[in-house]
């Protein structure tokens, strides 16, 4: 199955989902079905956030690279893992695998900064409200998105070119149904821990410092909601976070559960089910989360039905 002595690669060969095939085609369906409710999802709100003026505000700004963010994420693993149901081998090229794991790396700490800035931006909202829309300028929405974007590209290029440019050992076989960093760092010949330790440090940096933006967040604004008095206002500052502390409990709670694991706990079908989860489950949920939970979505979407449904003068 695996090739001895493997140093340049040609092809990896990924385990997959399943390997029992009383399961590939249930799978697959299943697969199939959460992935076109994820494209359809989020690129529905994309198209909705960009076309509807009403919506042409810095939440929606920020939901809308959400779910750009999403469906890059689903999109660069998913097609190739459903086509693999229906091969003997799920193979997949050397610079395949290398790029599928670069725009990987990208998305997932795209996602984690992308959400602690809409946690800025909800805490601005409730806390500041006068003030909202100079401190939420277009410039600094685009900063807030921009940064993310060009440091995670350059953290996927880092460590993307750090892995692949080094020689393979032994089996190119990837215990995974993608590729990802870690089953790869034990396939390499020479001494991984320097990269290993790269990226253990990276990933606890881009996990804690994003987590502790959104904490702090959601602590001022708790604090701002307390001192309240109607209750009336209390219910909008909830419903306005609302949406965003389900994605957020959803995602760092998944991501969490991956990583606080004990070594010693950690199996291969145990992170399979963390990884389907916040790499195809979560983009399907943000923007249903995001559709059902908001009335201004529901009216926009509304609006936009209304509007291709008059005939043409």
């Amino acid at each position: 199955m695996g090739q001895p002595n493997l140093t340049v690669p040609i092809n990896f060969i990924l385990i997959g989902v399943t390997q029992r095939p009383e399961l590939q085609l249930p799978l697959f369906g299943v697969f199939f079905l959460i992935y076109a409710v994820t494209v359809v999802g989020n690129l529905g709100m994309i198209i909705l956030t960009k076309l509807d003026s009403r919506l042409h505000t810095p939440m929606y700004f920020f939901i809308r690279h959400l779910a750009f963010i999403d469906l890059g994420n689903s999109t660069v693993i998913y097609p190739k893992m459903m086509v693999d149901f229906f091969v003997d081998q799920n193979i997949i090229s050397y610079y395949a695998c290398a790029t599928q794991m670069a725009f990987f790396i990208t998305f997932i700490i795209s996602e984690l900064f992308i959400l602690s800035s809409m946690a800025y931006d909800r805490y601005v909202a409730i806390c500041n409200p006068l003030l909202y829309n100079v401190v939420m300028s277009r410039r600094l929405c685009h900063v807030l998105v921009g940064i993310p974007y060009l440091y995670s590209t350059f953290q996927a290029l880092m460590i993307t070119s750090k892995i692949f440019i080094l020689p393979f050992c032994g089996s190119n076989v990837i215990s995974h149904f993608y590729c990802d960093d870690v089953p790869l760092l034990s396939m390499l010949c020479s001494n991984a821990r320097d990269i290993e330790l790269l990226i253990i440090l990276f990933s606890a940096f881009n996990l804690i410092s994003s987590l502790l933006v959104v904490l702090v967040s959601y602590m001022l604004i708790v604090v701002a909601i307390c001192r309240m008095h109607s209750v009336e206002g209390r219910k909008k500052a909830f419903s306005t976070c609302g949406s965003h502390l389900t994605v957020v409990v959803v995602f760092y709670g998944s991501l969490l559960f991956m990583y606080l694991q004990p070594k010693s706990a950690h199996t291969f079908d145990t992170d399979k089910i963390a990884s389907v989860f916040y790499t195809l489950v979560i983009p399907m949920l943000n923007p249903l989360i995001y559709s059902f939970r908001n009335k201004e979505v529901k009216n926009a979407f509304h609006r936009f039905l209304k509007y291709q449904g008059k005939p043409c003068i």
